[in-house]
């Protein structure tokens, strides 16, 4: 008898384990969906208890391996929480991807300081925090993969968003710092840099400016490719930057905006 060779899983994750952060709505559900779909056990971190849960037995009810986290990023304690639930569940973690963010429309004069703190916090300190009990896992088993969520505009200002801007700005140049810190741990660190993209985030901000969420999306027109992105779009680019097809590449934004900043100064 003819003995055929033994079929292996597919998928370009098979056998790894990854921590999404902001992983029940927007980018990040599409992040950890993609990532579940490519073979990796997804453990999803948001402090969204009602959204969350329904995106991790969607992944289980499609023959993946999903794990929901309360967590708040903005605290230490969580994101360590995170992190070791992650690997008590899985023994390992092999991929981080920072996806939660949230963004406040305002100049200087508009900002109060504590929505100042709080989004520094939940779009840069997390980044750092995650980071800080992820990466002593990753280096005990040989290497792992960090992408952070930054933006066009952590790359050019942006108006009425100055909290936004200089968080994001800070992502670009923390991703850069880290992948310096940790490229002799086979730990490779880089950050997306979306536009405007279709989610709950982008449709809060049009409420925040008084405007009608059809016009938002009407802007993101203007663009090269002339249409809002989707957070499929955006999690295609999070997945090569975390598998083997970007090995090499390390320290690096890559946007994704339809084009939107090639014609920035």
């Amino acid at each position: 008898m003819q003995k055929y060779p033994e079929r292996k899983p597919c998928g370009i994750l098979v056998g790894k384990v990854a921590l999404v952060t902001g992983g029940a709505s927007g980018i990040g559900r599409a992040t950890a969906c993609l990532f579940a779909q490519e073979g990796a056990a997804v453990a999803i971190a948001d402090v969204d208890e009602e959204q969350g849960p329904p995106v991790t037995q969607g992944i289980i009810n499609r023959g993946g391996d999903a794990l929901f986290i309360r967590c708040d990023v903005s605290l230490a304690r969580e994101c360590e929480h995170a992190v070791q639930e992650t690997v008590k569940q899985w023994g390992k973690l092999d991929i981080l991807f920072n996806g939660a963010g949230i963004t406040r429309r305002a100049s200087v004069l508009e900002t109060t300081e504590e929505e100042w703190d709080r989004v520094m916090a939940v779009n840069v300190k997390s980044v750092f925090l995650l980071a800080k009990y992820a990466i002593p896992v990753m280096a005990r088993s040989g290497g792992g993969t960090i992408v952070n969520t930054a933006s066009g505009w952590g790359l050019v200002g942006g108006k009425d968003a100055v909290s936004y801007c200089a968080s994001k700005g800070a992502v670009v140049l923390l991703t850069k710092a880290m992948a310096l810190d940790h490229g002799a741990q086979n730990i490779r660190v880089n950050c997306i840099c979306p536009g405007d993209t279709d989610t709950p985030m982008l449709r809060n901000e049009a409420k925040q400016l008084g405007i009608p969420q059809e016009q938002v999306i009407m802007e993101s027109a203007k663009r090269p490719l002339q249409r809002v992105g989707r957070p499929e779009e955006v999690a295609q680019g999070v997945l090569y930057l975390v598998s083997d097809a970007s090995s090499f590449v390390t320290g690096t934004s890559l946007v994704i905006d339809g084009g939107g900043l090639a014609g920035s100064e």
